[in-house]
């Protein structure tokens, strides 16, 4: 019987602030055990070593920006067997991607001193907009324990098992009274991917959606109970335009927010 070569991992990073690799790191043990099954050949934000592909699976951290991203990820795509977006970043564009809905140039003209030495787009888009992406982890950053579970199921040659519910579920799971019914607190829950184990719930804090939105989230009866807990125009528009401000599903909110109280 022909002996099983190791399994290799690369980590990338695009635009972002580097938050899910470093829960990456984050899981000490995990990773160390991990390391013993794996070969990662590349992943700068924890070693110089970067070897060439073909790799088994990457992760892929961020957003693309400029457009030596755009050719770079195209090259992660066809160096990756299985390629894996992890972060509001790499899966909705991250919170750079409220450069979307203005002028970038006014932007840039703003902030930097020599606007002429920044190679930027004039959008943040996520991976997914431009290669074939096989799972996404969702979140600002991701969770640990998923990530684990992802790469466990990869190591035993099986499909992850990834939520594709909201986070009131998880709430039901952990037997959590909803902060929105019983507290009159604010709460995205009911139209956020699952996948942090309802955190801010369970502290009795309102959902600030990290996870994004579930497949076809019903952002308008929301908005209205939201109206309901004393949320403004104001409000509202900032609480859908924060970690996930590009992904469709909370885009979309940005009409809904000045519709008139009922």
């Amino acid at each position: 019987m022909a002996e099983r070569s190791t399994p290799t991992l690369a980590v990338w990073k695009f635009t972002s602030c580097d938050g899910c690799q470093l829960t990456l790191l984050d899981c000490e043990e995990d990773l160390l055990a991990l390391t013993g099954q794996v070969e990662i050949r590349h992943f700068l934000e924890a070693s110089s070593r970067a070897d060439p592909g073909p790799y088994d699976v990457s992760l892929v951290e961020g957003s693309i920006t400029t457009a030596e991203q755009e050719r770079l990820i195209r090259q992660v795509r066809e160096w990756s067997r299985v390629l894996v977006t992890i972060g509001a970043c790499a899966t909705a564009g991250g919170v750079q991607a409220l450069r979307n809905f203005a002028d970038v140039e006014e932007f840039r003209s703003v902030v930097y001193a020599t606007p002429s030495y920044v190679d930027t787009l004039a959008t943040s888009t996520p991976i997914a907009a431009h290669v074939r992406v096989d799972y996404e982890l969702r979140g600002c950053p991701i969770d640990r324990r998923q990530l684990v579970a992802v790469l466990s199921a990869f190591l035993a040659g099986r499909e992850p098992d990834l939520p594709d519910d909201s986070v009131c579920t998880e709430c039901k799971r952990r037997g959590n009274t909803c902060v929105m019914v019983a507290d009159g607190t604010p709460c995205l829950g009911p139209v956020t991917h699952a996948g942090c184990g309802a955190l801010c719930p369970t502290y009795r804090r309102g959902c600030y959606g990290c996870f994004g939105p579930v497949r076809a989230p019903n952002t308008r009866s929301l908005i209205r109970q939201l109206r309901v807990c004393g949320m403004g125009d104001a409000e509202l528009d900032r609480v859908f335009h924060t970690f996930n401000a590009a992904a469709p599903g909370f885009a979309s909110a940005r009409g809904e927010t000045d519709e008139p109280s009922q």
